[in-house]
């Protein structure tokens, strides 16, 4: 089926433009009648009581103090008497007090009498002329409204309509930034080897579109980019621009949308209509999820609207963007969400080209950390490959980030150089947190938190697939850790298998075992022990059908791909299912706690010698487990807690 709308439904230019200008005049129209009344009533009601500070009396009070002798001057007009008179206080400040009052003077012909026999200064006020007094009141205001109209229109343009003409609000508030200026390039960008040759293709066609138009080739409209955060999506975004040298406008999604409906919709007109101007060029909207969330669900009407409206011209820029062999425009856009994506953006001849940017492995690591560490002052003895093994899992914006806590940290103590225990130190600090020294435990609170770090050692230490030990410490990092015990792997791994996955469960919970073990109690601190044991035995049994009484389905919801987590949906689950789900968690975490407590139980004397040691150094190396496990014979013990 042809996705071509047809031509009653298409969004004409000429009708849109003309509904536009339309639009525009009554605004506009609307705009300066509002103007003009409200300016009337202030001069009448505000403007003149501002102005004026006479006390208005009424005339027969007028009369009697003009017999009293009391009136000082007087100003007739044609339907007020003005004037000044005497205080009624005696000794009053200010002794003379302006007046006014309301009259008819051909009512009262012998007002004028009355006023020279009470010697009064008295004048008459000549009548306004017509077409002056009209000028000066309306005329004026309305030629000053009219020609600040005219240069807020001449200075911001059509963008937007007339509520863009007039307070800017429909412009995009995108960054251009000029070829010169973009200054990243492909040599800029580490560990995403893979989508640097995908975008060669699209370099290629800014460059030299004619080569591929000649052949019947179609310019690419846009380049998706997705990935977790911190992959280096934006920073990719600006190093195409920056080898393709072509002008690079840069916006996010959110500064599309305005509690106005219809303010995104007229930012996207005038990104697209720049971005036109300045071919070739490359649009960049970052966080498109914000504008391009699903239309469908229950909830995709009402205050949803200003999203709506923004998606449905963005669809129809990109459907009408001019991508011809003189001028070539590509669209980019980074998410992490791509899972709430609308399917009309997706599809082919939008999005042409989907680029999933992933957390590098060895090898991205350690291109990545080259680059960062260009400008760095590393020590002779500093490995680059030995830190980017002791780094899986980590983002680019990570690595970045831990070289600059190394650098400070070697800044700290006045080296020259940074080195490798700087590195180490620093990936503690991202991970764990800031050391706490300050933080004062008693003497049970030590022991109790040694015991349990210990306990975590050393479960890593005998599981078969523990990850290895780097350090242990006793010392308050972060804003609730009281102790750490932290891992390295020694190699990425992207399949887990369910010995592995109990492995890592059994550790998670060896702290609170060795408690047990040792004290016959436990306390608070496995708290974040048991919520990670938990959600992990949860996934195992929901989304990994790793449970033999629940067999291979899934029953987790709908899976958030780079964000972690996923979004709940039980709905479709019976009390049953839900019922069989609590009970394959609680069996899958309880045997894991007696494994965990069998293991320590045999190991008691490795798991005192370790602990002991760690109250008085506090912090260990990962290599005191092995030398506490040395002098005593390992046993090993099975997933169902067996001694083997």
């Amino acid at each position: 089926m042809s996705d071509k709308q047809p031509l009653s439904t298409r969004d004409n230019p000429d009708d849109r433009q003309r509904k536009e200008q339309r639009l525009s005049w009554r605004f506009t129209i609307g705009y300066l009648i509002g103007l003009l009344v409200l300016f009337w009533l202030f001069q009448q009601f505000i403007l003149a009581t501002l102005l004026s500070n006479a006390i208005e009396i009424p005339y027969s009070e007028f009369k009697q103090k003009l017999a009293a002798g009391q009136v000082v001057n007087a100003t007739i007009g044609e339907s007020t008497i003005v004037g000044e008179m005497k205080n009624p206080q005696p000794n009053a400040t200010p002794a003379i007090l302006p007046f006014e009052t309301v009259v008819q003077p051909s009512s009262d012909p012998q007002l004028v009498e009355q006023l020279q026999q009470a010697g009064v200064e008295y004048s008459f006020q000549p009548p306004p002329s017509g077409l002056g007094g009209f000028l000066l009141i309306y005329g004026l205001p309305l030629l000053m409204i009219a020609g600040l109209w005219y240069v807020m229109s001449r200075q911001i343009g059509s963008a937007g309509g007339a509520m863009g003409r007039i307070f800017g609000i429909g412009k995009s508030k995108a960054t251009e930034v000029k070829p010169e200026e973009v200054g990243v390039t492909f040599k800029d960008v580490g560990g995403v080897d893979e989508a640097i040759a995908e975008l060669q293709e699209i370099i290629e066609f800014l460059k030299a579109p004619a080569r591929f138009a000649r052949l019947g080739g179609r310019i690419p409209k846009g380049v998706l980019l997705v990935g977790p955060p911190g992959t280096g999506k934006t920073l990719i975004a600006k190093a195409t621009a920056g080898e393709a040298g072509v002008a690079f406008f840069e916006s996010s999604g959110s500064e599309f949308i305005e509690m106005f409906v219809g303010v995104g919709a007229a930012r996207v007109r005038d990104l697209f209509e720049q971005a036109r101007m300045a071919a070739p060029a490359i649009v960049f909207i970052d966080e498109i999820d914000a504008i391009g969330q699903s239309r469908g669900g229950v909830m995709s009407t009402g205050v949803n609207e200003e999203r709506e409206q923004t998606l449905n011209q963005l669809l129809a820029e990109i459907d009408g963007f001019k991508t011809d062999a003189s001028n070539p425009v590509i669209i980019m856009a980074a998410t992490n969400r791509p899972e709430v994506l609308d399917p009309a953006l997706l599809r082919a001849s939008r999005f042409d080209r989907q680029i999933a940017l992933n957390n590098p492995d060895l090898t991205g690591r350690l291109q990545i950390l080259r680059i960062h560490t260009r400008n760095t002052i590393l020590a002779p003895e500093f490995d680059l490959e030995r830190a980017a093994r002791i780094t899986p899992g980590f983002s680019g914006a990570d690595l970045a980030n831990v070289i600059n806590e190394a650098a400070l940290l070697a800044a700290r103590r006045n080296a020259d150089a940074i080195g490798m225990s700087d590195f180490e130190a620093a990936i503690e600090r991202v991970v764990a947190g800031l050391e706490r020294k300050t933080r004062v435990m008693n003497e049970q609170e030590r022991t109790t938190v040694a015991f349990h770090e210990s306990g975590h050692a050393l479960v890593a230490e005998l599981a078969p697939h523990g990850n290895p030990v780097a350090k242990i410490s006793i010392i308050p990092r972060g804003r609730a850790a009281l102790g750490y015990t932290l891992q390295m792997p020694t190699e990425d791994r992207y399949l887990l298998t369910v010995a592995e996955l109990q492995d890592q469960i059994a550790v998670m919970l060896g702290g609170r075992a060795a408690e047990q073990v040792v004290f016959g109690t436990i306390s608070t601190g496995a708290s974040d022990d048991l919520q990670r044991a938990t959600e992990l035995a949860r996934r195992m049994v929901t989304e990994f059908g790793m449970s033999e009484q629940l067999g291979s389905v899934r029953y987790a919801g709908q899976a958030l791909q780079y964000l972690g987590g996923q979004i709940e949906d039980n709905s479709q689950l019976s009390p049953h299912t839900r019922e069989l789900i609590d009970g394959e968690v609680k069996r899958i975490v309880t045997e894991q706690y007696e494994r965990a407590q069998a293991l320590l139980r045999q190991h008691r004397p490795a798991l005192e010698t370790l602990s002991h040691k760690l109250l008085q150094q506090e912090t260990l190396d990962g290599s005191e487990v092995e030398l506490a496990l040395t002098g005593h014979a390992r046993i090993g013990v099975d997933v169902n807690g067996e001694t083997g």
